[in-house]
């Protein structure tokens, strides 16, 4: 039997205490051999799971994936304590130390007269706190693990600072031209496809920036438009008495024109 006090309610201290019991030997064997590779999924889907919770404005299911959020965290903080390197501890004086120093207008005695200004001076103390001497070296440390719509969004603004972009829409828009009709030359000749669909992909990024549009919130929309037409055209059809499968494209394509114009 395991040595733990039940209670009415728990707090972060218990959580850390329940993750090392877990671990332990006699804990559960599944958790016990997790390591950070073994669970980097997990951590990202849960993170996904929380944002879901805020767009549906519902603070008991936030407070539900918030939990496992945290749960994410304190394994991964535990893992590195069992190795001997950190522990939760580290990572919250981490932390601490990175907002005080970040926050010289709050901490210090610099003097800042709106939002932009602490963003400005946030991205000059960072640049300054992970040593990246170039604009370069800014570009380069966006996390690769990121979406990939978000990381070109994020590396657009930060070569933007250096200077390095367009006046306006128009030459995003430009742009976007371009990249199409060198990818449906790729496409003619097959070859250097998948490089040509990556540089479309970044020109609609561009665009999307210009215009205050958030990439993947608008490839989320699209896709959901798209759901909701094709449910309409599967209703559609089988009021026909009829299945997708056994319709021809130009049946299908004269469905989706029918779903597009409905309610």
């Amino acid at each position: 039997m395991i040595d733990f006090q039940y209670k009415d309610a728990y707090d972060v201290g218990d959580l850390r205490e329940i993750v090392k019991i877990l671990r332990a030997p006699g804990g559960c064997p599944w958790d016990a051999e997790q390591t950070h590779t073994s669970i980097r999924r997990n951590f990202l889907e849960e993170a996904y799971e929380a944002v879901e919770a805020i767009d549906e404005d519902s603070p008991e299911h936030l407070k539900e994936e918030l939990g496992d959020v945290l749960l994410q965290v304190m394994m991964h903080a535990r893992m590195e304590e069992e190795a001997g390197r950190f522990d939760l501890d580290g990572v919250a004086d981490g932390i601490c130390k990175k907002l005080i120093y970040r926050h010289p207008h709050v901490f210090g005695d610099v003097q800042v007269s709106d939002t932009g200004e602490v963003l400005s001076n946030w991205e000059a103390l960072k640049r300054k706190e992970k040593g990246q001497a170039t604009d370069t070296d800014a570009l380069a440390a966006v996390a690769r693990s990121l979406p990939a719509l978000w990381r070109a969004e994020k590396v657009q603004k930060k070569a933007r600072k250096a200077g390095f972009d367009w006046p306006d829409v128009s030459g995003a828009l430009d742009k976007l031209s371009e990249e199409l009709e060198e990818l449906k030359t790729a496409v003619a000749e097959g070859s250097n496809i998948q490089e040509e669909l990556g540089d479309l992909l970044f020109a609609a990024v561009n665009v999307s920036r210009f215009v205050h549009a958030d990439p993947e919130e608008a490839l989320t929309q699209a896709t959901d438009k798209f759901i909701s037409r094709f449910r309409k055209v599967e209703a559609m059809a089988r009021e026909e008495g009829r299945t997708l499968e056994e319709m021809t494209l130009a049946e299908l394509d004269a469905l989706w024109d029918r779903a597009k114009q409905a309610p």
